[in-house]
């Protein structure tokens, strides 16, 4: 850590090293980043200073580094489940699936005051917004779990309005049945 805090500033760190949790292994490191936005960050931009860092550290050791989504307490539940279900196989004749039936909702809103002209195609990306645009592309891929919920500040003209309904018509176009509302204070 202290050969990365020479290299990143404390909010790189704070933001993309601190909530990695790291996993050690034979001549191999497992970071663990609790979403997909941030496994993507961190193996955009930050991987080449943690593998220098290691190399630095380990000069005699060739150290893989793997990043994976998850932390390390699901990661050992994960093992924990694997060893048990090893030791007590499920006979296929009690592994039937329940039928399962989507049925849309009375309540799904009509109109749900999005407006179909702001959608992430015609949104124009610059250093101000790129990464509300980033965690808004994250929500669109994983609705009700990834940025639970979603906060966007900023100044006047920077597409927060844009965002939110770009967001909406993405859920929207993938599951047509979905509930969606904009609302504006």
């Amino acid at each position: 850590m202290e050969l990365l805090e020479q290299d990143l500033s404390e909010q790189q760190l704070n933001t993309w090293i601190r909530p990695l949790h790291a996993i050690e292994g034979e001549d191999q490191l497992r970071l663990l980043a609790p979403n997909r936005f941030v496994l993507d960050w961190v193996k955009g931009h930050h991987l080449e200073h943690i593998r220098t860092a290691l190399a630095k550290r380990f000069p005699s050791h060739g150290i893989h580094v793997l990043l994976e989504i998850g932390s390390s307490r699901q990661t050992a539940m994960r093992e924990s489940a694997a060893a048990e279900a090893a030791a007590n196989p499920i006979s296929p004749s009690t592994t039937k699936k329940p039928l399962l039936v989507e049925v849309p909702s009375e309540n799904t809103p009509k109109s749900s005051n999005l407006n179909p002209d702001f959608t992430f195609d015609n949104f124009v990306e610059g250093k101000s917004n790129q990464l509300a645009r980033a965690a808004c592309l994250q929500v669109t891929q994983n609705p009700g779990k990834a940025y639970n919920p979603l906060c966007i500040y900023g100044g006047t003209g920077l597409g927060k309005t844009h965002l939110m309904h770009a967001v909406g018509n993405t859920i929207r176009t993938r599951n047509p049945e979905a509930k969606i509302a904009y609302l504006h204070s």
